[in-house]
């Protein structure tokens, strides 16, 4: 259902389909009907393609729990690390595809929390979206390489949402008595991830990522010039604020 409702919403594809609507309305002689689902459609497209819109609406997001330096987070039992990358893990919301961007993952963030010695264990959390390889797994195989070592890692394989995230880890840390933790996750999916986290017996820190969602460097930059990087960007914002609801709605969060 969720899924459904993201992608109707998805600027591009709600804006496909009012103007396809508005069209048909026209045709049988429902002219006012049709001329505003069309103008409706458009306007839609329009403004989530302006940067001030994703610097606004997802900035209240990503600004809900600031981004900490490694001195001011606290110690706790273990870190856990969600799933996802929020666009492609870029330093820059706004900056172009190439081939070599500028990134900073979640798994870059829980390896810095761990060898900075604050926690001695690292939960890496997410199910298989596509194919056998869950993204636990993938993020393990990561943060090895960052020179976290294998026995200090626990996977939980089998989540495929936030509220799986939540709940399956607390499995885990049940099993394991651990009774603080540190949360890792993109600036943007901390609000939601912590609403369900702070639902359970836990004492848990937020470590988001760095925010991507910033005004770039940029003098050609304009915030009221459509934008293609924010109109693709958009959907992670729509998602985020979809989910605070149907989790509300749900008694989740």
């Amino acid at each position: 259902m969720k899924s459904y409702l993201i992608s109707l919403i998805i600027p591009l594809n709600l804006c496909v389909f009012l103007v396809v609507s508005g069209a048909v309305l026209v045709v049988l002689k429902r002219r006012r009907t049709g001329i505003f689902l069309c103008f409706s459609g458009l306007s839609w497209v329009f403004i989530w393609s302006l940067p001030v819109t994703s610097i606004v609406l997802g900035g209240l997001l990503e600004n809900r729990y600031p981004h900490r330096s490694l001195d001011s987070i606290p110690t706790a039992q273990a870190i856990v690390v969600l799933g996802g990358n929020t666009a492609n893990n870029r330093e820059s919301w706004f900056e172009e595809l190439s081939e070599n961007p500028s990134t900073h993952s979640r798994v870059d963030t829980a390896s810095e929390l761990y060898h900075a010695q604050k926690a001695p264990k690292i939960i890496v959390s997410g199910g298989a979206l596509a194919g056998e390889v869950s993204e636990a797994k993938g993020m393990a195989e990561k943060l090895m390489a960052k020179g976290v070592p294998k026995s200090a890692i626990m996977l939980e394989n089998n989540s495929k949402t936030t509220y799986e995230n939540a709940e399956f880890t607390a499995n885990e840390l049940i099993r394991n008595e651990i009774k603080s933790i540190i949360l890792v996750t993109s600036a943007l999916h901390t609000p939601r991830s912590m609403a369900v986290f702070d639902r359970l017996d836990l004492e848990v820190t937020p470590a988001p990522n760095p925010p991507q969602i910033i005004i770039p460097d940029n003098p050609d930059f304009i915030l009221f010039l459509p934008n293609a990087r924010a109109l693709h960007g958009s959907r992670s914002i729509i998602k985020e604020y979809l989910g605070l609801i149907i989790y509300w709605l749900r008694g989740w969060v």
